[in-house]
C-alpha cells in the first residue's frame, strides 16, 4: 500500500512540511509505503475550463492529463499506484496556499473516478488563526469525489511560525500521528475486504441538475 503526500507550501522544509513528516514517519512505522512530493515555488496556473483532459486519448496514453505540463501531470501519472493521500497546505488569509489551490483545482476536474474509493486526508498549518477554514477548503475535493476522509483526534492543524515551534505544538503532532494511524487502519480494512471478495461500490453515471433552462 502506497501514500503520496503533498506539500504545498512555498517552503520546501517548513512547518506543512514538518506535519506531513508526522503523517509521514507513522505510516512508514506500520509499513505503508510513502512519497513525499513538493509543489515548488514555479507558479502552478489555474484550472482554465477547456474540457481539453476530458477527452479521451488511450491510444496515445494521455487521457486525463492536463494540457499544460506541470506538477499536475506529475502528480497524475502517480494517483493509479497509490491508494490514499495527504494534502498540505500553509493557511493564506484563512484559506489554502495559490499553490495547492490551483493543483487541486485542476487535478480533481473531471477526474472523480480516478480518486473514487481511495483514501485521503488534508492537513493545514497557521500561525494563530484560520485553519478551520482552509481545513474545511482542502477537504471538499475529497468529498465529492466519492473518497475515504480520514480524521484524527482534533483538526488536522499544526500552528508554528518555523519548524521548531511546529515541533512544540504537542498536541498538533500527536493529532497528525494519530490522523496517520487512522489511515493506516482504514488502508487495512479496505485490503482485508477486498480478500474477502468484499466489492467496492458501483455507481451510476452522475446525474447534473442545472436549475438555470
Amino acid at each position: 500500500m502506497k501514500v503520496i503526500l503533498v506539500n504545498g507550501s512555498p517552503h520546501k522544509e517548513g512547518c506543512t512540511y514538518t506535519a506531513l513528516s508526522e503523517v509521514q514517519k507513522t505510516l512508514e512505522e506500520d509499513k505503508i509505503q510513502t512519497e513525499m512530493m513538493w509543489l515548488g515555488t514555479k507558479a502552478i496556473a489555474g484550472c482554465i475550463g477547456c474540457n481539453q483532459c476530458l477527452k479521451q486519448n488511450e491510444e496515445q496514453r494521455i487521457s486525463n492529463r492536463c494540457f499544460i505540463d506541470d506538477k499536475v501531470n506529475e502528480f497524475l501519472d502517480k494517483v493509479e499506484e497509490a491508494d490514499g493521500f495527504v494534502f498540505g497546505t500553509p493557511v493564506h488569509f484563512a484559506g489554502a496556499s495559490g499553490q495547492i489551490t490551483s493543483f487541486l483545482d485542476r487535478v480533481f476536474y473531471g477526474r472523480g473516478n480516478m480518486f473514487s474509493n481511495k483514501v485521503c486526508a488534508s492537513i493545514v498549518s497557521c500561525r494563530r488563526g484560520g485553519a478551520t477554514a482552509a481545513f474545511d477548503q482542502m477537504n471538499k475535493y475529497a468529498l465529492m469525489s466519492n473518497m475515504y476522509v480520514v480524521g484524527s483526534n482534533y483538526w488536522n492543524q499544526v500552528h508554528g511560525t518555523c519548524q521548531e515551534e511546529v515541533k512544540q505544538d504537542l498536541e498538533g503532532i500527536q493529532t497528525m500521528q494519530n490522523l496517520a494511524k487512522n489511515m493506516v487502519y482504514i488502508l487495512k480494512c479496505i485490503k482485508a475486504g477486498e480478500s474477502l471478495g468484499i466489492e467496492k461500490p458501483k455507481y451510476d453515471r452522475k446525474i447534473k441538475t442545472n436549475f438555470i433552462r
